[in-house]
């Protein structure tokens, strides 16, 4: 490619409504374009990169017994309601009606079309497993696009279903997709972490996110040397015993206008973790107490899970009132028995007297026991694991880091397929249900997890598998006769061989074409001046290292060859 004639306007300002270094270096370095609110034009430089990507996961998953197809991006309502996700799904997803006033829905995943194709066409056993993958554009309607195509409303994506005949068929499939999702992301030249997760609106009960660990990310990733990690929507966390305490009898304080935790604590003389915080949440039509200690918090995904409910709502004040017959500030668990299903956290002991709200303004249940005050309650893990929490597993310590989803593995079961009526005949003739699996990659969004993870203060750093090109070749001066020949016959060369190469054959200051090769990052950057071609020589530069090597202008082209040949074997597919 000669940048004369390329499409790549770069920038010397980031973008004013860019947040994320991705975003920021997308749109300086020419790749990318907003058209509107979470909604992007990818120009020729970040759909080369973005092709690349797509090609390592078909590769992978061709390896692991894909087979890639195309599905509809547009789908009738009637699927999504066989399965409850029109009414579950919530604003994110994208509704439209036709002419005759019939409602689709522009996909945002396709697990409902995916089981309509199969529960039409599999009917034995012998037809399963079966794994089916796609690369597609989805939709979903983001509250507030932003990140540029971290967090777009519309992205590429791999999404892959898998079918079998019974949970052990399916384990073997996921966990050779693990393995599969682990090479991609290798490949792609990223350092990541493998987490249990939550399963959101996609469902299941074993799912795991792979996480590329970066600052910028949006997810919370707890870890410990064990190998632990979960991210915060999933992390347990290890509870010590505590001591039992002498039983007080539960007893009634005036806490005048103290509602929150900190105000009661403050006013009681007591410690946070004292009080018990009780929030009153609706799942649907059903009114549910959820109880923690008071020096933590809820974590609503996990409550959802319990309640197999996707989007509990918290209740307003006139509901609270309500069902509890107290204000808001004032709510707690004693007297509640048959009234509310009450689910109390993992970390709440009986043994130990703990102050609650009396649903009664301005006042608070001191010495409350559990299983004597507080009865007919459920018991779960709701809490949120903080920095410090011991691990479940070995019980150090848990550190927490940042990361971006790029990969999400989901088992689940029968949820779809049962949903749906996708059966088949086992090998007696009795009809069974199929069991699922699905395998999502943000293709875009590894894309900017690759710049997030690797670029410095000049720009992009690529890792030579997704890098748009190899080589950048830099004339000094265009003008001097043997600076632009000499480019050209290496330009030529690399071109025969098959090295992908750009070339700035631009009449432009050096000091311009040198900015833009950092910005865009391209691994390998040959500079050809007037000075060493005197020598006889041009510079080598490795954009990661910074290292410079000065290379007889001859053996310049066979130098790149053997230079990206040696890097690309480092980030090929193994096996």
């Amino acid at each position: 490619m000669r940048l004369s004639r390329a499409f790549i306007p770069t920038l010397k300002e980031d973008p004013s409504d860019a947040e994320l270094i991705s975003h920021k270096l997308m749109v300086r370095a020419g790749m990318l374009r907003k058209l509107a609110a979470g909604v992007y034009t990818l120009l020729p430089l970040g759909w080369r990169v973005t092709r690349k990507v797509a090609q390592i996961v078909r590769e992978e998953m061709d390896k692991a017994g894909g087979q890639e197809l195309l599905l509809p991006i547009l789908m009738p309502a009637e699927l999504w309601k066989e399965t409850g996700r029109w009414e579950q799904y919530g604003k994110e997803l994208f509704r439209q009606k036709d002419r005759h006033e019939r409602d689709y829905v522009l996909g945002p995943t396709h697990e409902e079309a995916i089981t309509d194709l199969v529960r039409n066409h599999i009917r034995s056993y012998r037809d399963l497993p079966l794994h089916l993958y796609q690369i597609q554009t989805k939709f979903r309607d983001e509250i507030r696009p932003r990140f540029g195509v971290m967090r777009a409303r519309e992205f590429l994506m791999k999404d892959g279903y898998s079918f079998h005949t019974d949970e052990a068929q399916l384990a073997a499939t996921y966990d050779r997709m693990r393995e599969a999702y682990a090479a991609v992301f290798r490949r792609c030249g990223l350092e990541f972490v493998i987490v249990e997760a939550d399963s959101g609106a996609i469902g299941g009960d074993v799912n795991h996110e792979f996480m590329v660990t970066a600052e910028s990310g949006e997810s919370l990733i707890f870890s410990s040397p064990c190998g632990y990690a979960a991210s915060v929507e999933r992390a347990k966390f290890k509870i010590d015993p505590l001591p039992a305490e002498p039983e007080e009898a539960l007893d009634s304080r005036e806490t005048p206008s103290r509602k929150t935790v900190e105000e009661v604590a403050s006013f009681l003389s007591v410690e946070p973790s004292r009080l018990l915080k009780s929030l009153v949440f609706l799942a649907g039509e059903e009114p549910v107490l959820a109880v923690i200690p008071g020096d933590r918090e809820l974590n609503e995904a996990k409550l959802a899970r319990v309640l197999g409910h996707p989007a509990p709502r918290l209740a307003t004040a006139e509901e609270i009132e309500r069902l509890t017959g107290g204000p808001l500030g004032f709510t707690g668990p004693v007297g509640l028995a048959g009234t509310l299903r009450t689910i109390l956290d993992l970390s709440v002991q009986e043994g130990r007297n703990y102050v609650t709200g009396a649903n009664k303004r301005d006042v608070h249940w001191v010495n409350v026991r559990v299983g004597r005050d507080v009865q007919a309650i459920e018991r779960a893990d709701l809490a949120t694991a903080r920095e410090g929490d011991r691990c479940p597993r070995c019980g150090d310590p848990m550190r927490v880091g940042r990361g971006i989803e790029v990969g999400h593995i989901f088992k689940l079961g029968l949820k779809y397929s049962q949903a749906m009526g996708a059966r088949y005949l086992d090998s007696e003739g009795n009809e069974r249900t199929i069991v699922m699996g699905t395998y999502g990659i943000g293709i875009t969004r590894t894309v900017a997890a690759v710049i997030e993870q690797l670029h410095d203060a000049n720009g992009i750093v690529w890792p030579y598998s997704v890098a748009p090109y190899h080589v950048h070749l830099v004339p000094v001066n265009i003008r001097h006769d043997p600076s632009r020949e000499a480019a050209e016959a290496i330009y030529a060369r690399l071109t025969e061989w098959g090295i992908e190469s750009m070339l700035d054959d631009r009449d432009e200051r050096p000091g311009a074409k040198f900015k833009d090769a950092d910005l865009i990052g391209i691994p390998l950057r040959v500079t050809i001046g007037e000075k060493g071609l005197k020598d006889g020589v041009v510079e080598l530069r490795d954009r990661r290292t910074g290292r410079i090597d000065r290379v007889p202008v001859g053996e310049a082209a066979a130098e790149c060859r053997n230079r990206v040949a040696e890097e690309l074997r480092k980030l090929a597919p193994s096996g």
